[in-house]
């Protein structure tokens, strides 16, 4: 920890000593900058004991280590389903892992294992279904059976990447709808959503993990719990520290424990997480008077299907709680994914447990590491591009050209596809075959290319990777993707035929 003279520190053996006498003065993290400008950092140190956080939000990594006990005759359970919900057995006999985001083989993204895990919590019960091939000492090969939680030996949650310190807000560029763990975004930026508890937040109020780390009792899904260690992913040198954390399962309530499904993306566990910071000294005032106003996070253009998406603008927490934030000129509105009022809920509870006396204060038996930057994935082989696999050969027709000139290029038989080129040589549209036969069925609509031709038309370039070019060939429905350059010229064209060359196993190594 940081050094500051003996006035001011405290330590935790003293705040626990308040604790058990029923002295100590406990506030949430959101009372604390009004308290800090009130009474000054030392008067604040004085006054204030503990500070409990709070946030509930979806928390995807998440699940369940669970204990069925034996059967009779005993059973080695090789697949596991929990509701249709395929769990993970391969960590012993009668043990599984559930994860939160697994989904039910018969419901899909409707239900998975979020919602097992929420309904075990709830007193519902669960039906399990596991299959062996059988060995000497478990001859059994099949098993059916009802569960409910406290038929359980150990329902252990245990979530690998819970509590992120902050969450870039995200919006959306593109022409259409998309769905993504940062739920529904609307075409053209026409919303913009964001997650996160900010001045509630845990990491938020510990950024540099002096008070929090291994062994540090928290609040976990309504019940007590414990940091486990630095969460996967945890990047905070970033400003995006994560916690690895673990309860009894037996002990939590519904109420902070919720499944849910983001349509069109998938299933994801909303968790409370709260974690009570004993203020032992200045640098604990400090970081606990954080504001909204002081969390920054960038607005991420997600209509860019790549990892490293632009950003558009910095943005505040009090900023997107506001409702509407200013972006290229215009009020865009914007959304939470996540709870604040249980967030706040998370933090009283909280209080109540330490002013009972129910939680006492630990400093961290493994620290955590307040520097560490995530990396992106070692990857040994190149992600195939579209340039890799385009025919350069492409044959395009002018917007003024007759339409029986179309017509005869498209019978010679080396396209099904012309792309249309404008004054500028650029892409201003395309007519297929299907358009040309139309417009021989009905010749009201004009005599050249551009009245017939579609303007809206998706390209792809050289560089776009070729599973993205083939989920547009997918999500529209087409057979062919004119390849532009940066000024919209075309300069190739990607097809079907082109896609068997990858598929086909050139690329596939």
């Amino acid at each position: 920890m940081e050094k500051y003279s003996r006035c001011m520190e405290k330590s935790i053996a003293l705040i626990n000593e308040r604790i058990r006498d029923g002295n100590a003065h406990v506030v949430t993290a959101d009372q604390m900058p009004a308290i800090v400008a009130e009474l000054g950092e030392e008067g604040a140190l004085a006054e204030v004991d503990v500070v409990t956080t709070g946030t509930f939000g979806a928390m995807c990594s998440s699940g369940a280590f669970l204990n069925f006990g034996h059967a009779e005759p005993p059973i080695r359970m090789e697949r596991v389903w929990l509701n249709d919900v395929e769990a993970y057995g391969g960590i012993a006999a009668v043990d599984a892992y559930i994860g939160a985001t697994q989904q039910s083989d018969t419901q899909g993204e409707e239900y998975g294992g979020a919602h097992v895990i929420e309904e075990f919590v709830s007193g519902r019960s669960i039906e399990l279904r596991a299959m062996s091939k059988g060995t000497d000492c478990y001859p059994r090969r099949t098993i059916a059976t009802e569960l409910l939680l406290e038929d359980l030996n150990q329902a252990v949650m245990c979530n690998p990447r819970n509590a992120y310190q902050r969450y870039n807000a995200a919006t959306n560029s593109s022409d259409r709808l998309l769905h993504t763990y940062m739920g529904t975004l609307l075409p053209s930026f026409g919303n913009i959503t964001y997650s996160g508890a900010g001045t509630l937040n845990p990491i938020s109020n510990d950024p540099k993990f002096r008070v929090i780390g291994g062994g540090v009792p928290i609040f976990l899904g309504g019940g007590k719990g414990m940091v486990i260690g630095e969460g996967t992913q945890h990047s905070p040198g970033g400003g995006f520290g994560t916690l690895m954390v673990t309860g009894d399962m037996k002990g939590m309530d519904p109420g902070f424990v919720r499944a849910a499904t983001m349509h069109g993306y998938g299933v994801t566990l909303y968790v409370g997480v709260g974690i009570p910071l004993p203020v032992v000294d200045i640098g604990v005032v400090r970081s606990t008077a954080v504001r909204d106003e002081d969390i920054e996070v960038d607005i991420m253009d997600y209509g860019i299907p790549q990892r490293s998406r632009p950003s558009l603008r910095k943005t505040t927490y009090a900023e997107l709680r506001s409702g509407t934030i200013e972006l290229s000129g215009e009020d865009v509105r914007t959304s939470s994914l996540s709870s604040y009022r249980r967030a706040k809920a998370v933090a009283v509870a909280l209080k109540e447990w330490v002013v009972r006396g129910e939680m006492l204060m630990a400093a961290p038996t493994r620290p955590i590491d307040p520097s560490r930057v995530a990396r992106p994935m070692h990857e040994t082989a190149r992600t195939p591009r579209v340039l890799d696999i385009m025919d350069k050969k492409v044959v395009t027709i002018g917007q003024d050209e007759l339409i029986r000139e179309a017509a005869a290029r498209l019978l010679k038989g080396e396209t099904n596809h012309l792309p249309v080129i404008g004054d500028e040589g650029k892409l201003v549209g395309i007519v297929t075959t299907y358009d040309i036969s139309k417009a021989v069925v009905n010749p009201s609509k004009g005599s050249k290319v551009r009245d017939i031709m579609k303007r809206h038309v998706v390209t792809t370039t050289p560089d776009e990777a070729v599973d993205i070019a083939v989920q547009k060939l997918e999500r529209y429905n087409i057979s062919a993707l004119p390849v532009v350059d940066m000024e919209n010229h075309v300069i190739a064209m990607l097809t079907a035929m082109n896609l068997g060359k990858l598929f086909g196993g050139r690329w596939l190594k």
